[in-house]
């Protein structure tokens, strides 16, 4: 288990306090934990200290701690009698039922692509290009968060803040698994030239290839995580 030794996490937190309004409930504070997970913030096992986060935050513990439960809710943190908070560190059945889930929806969400406004396009054309720009840069792990925010976009195609709320926290959990991919760019580099092929497809009209393309391209994904962690496992 990763320690508070380690303040990069609550760094990343702390910068994003101004999400948070003045005065802030737990709901907030989830959100900005949650947010931090699905950038890649927050490590699997990391240890969440109520002392630090909670004065980092400037809220109280009661406060902190319905956040807390929240989270453990969402399958994004786990609480352990005695020792704490921790970051959930997620298991291969986990991957498997997260991408069941995940072509259920999206792919669904693709079908939406014609009659989508122009803002949820947008966000889709947007997170493509953050992408392929922090790839020019060699910034992998900044490719990871685009590509989360691609897919989070493609969830939004459907205009329903359900589905919104649903495909966050299917991606926020999914990050934990990323962590087992010893080499960013190894693991997401391809997907960025598969996020424009879909782009592509969609633009020129063909909505049902795209959507078999992303079936197939998530069914990929599972296999590489798959393949990851039954390498970790091994390596133990």
């Amino acid at each position: 288990m990763a320690t508070t030794r380690d303040q990069g996490w609550l760094d990343a937190v702390v910068a994003g306090r101004d999400r948070l309004e003045r005065s802030t409930t737990a709901e907030r504070v989830a959100d900005l934990l949650r947010a931090q997970i699905l950038e890649g913030a927050l490590a699997p096992g990391l240890r969440l200290s109520e002392e630090a986060l909670g004065g980092a935050l400037g809220v109280s513990r009661n406060t902190l701690r319905e956040a807390f439960r929240l989270l453990v809710h969402e399958r994004l943190l786990v609480h352990e009698y005695s020792r704490g908070v921790f970051v959930r560190v997620l298991t291969v059945d986990d991957v498997v039922d997260l991408y069941r889930a995940r072509r259920l929806v999206e792919c669904a969400a693709l079908r939406y692509w014609p009659s989508a406004p122009e803002a949820a396009t947008t966000a889709v054309r947007r997170a493509i290009a953050e992408a392929e720009a922090a790839a020019a840069d060699d910034r992998w792990v900044d490719v990871g968060t685009a590509n989360m925010r691609f897919h989070q976009a493609i969830g939004g195609l459907a205009g329903s803040d359900r589905i919104d709320a649903a495909v966050a926290g299917l991606l926020a959990e999914l990050r934990l698994a990323f962590h087992v991919m010893g080499d960013p760019r190894t693991f997401h580099e391809p997907y960025v030239a598969g996020n424009r092929a879909i782009l592509e497809l969609l633009t020129a009209g063909e909505v049902e290839e795209a959507v078999r393309r992303m079936d197939r391209y998530l069914v990929e994904a599972e296999e590489q995580l798959v393949a990851g962690f039954a390498h970790l496992d091994t390596t133990r």
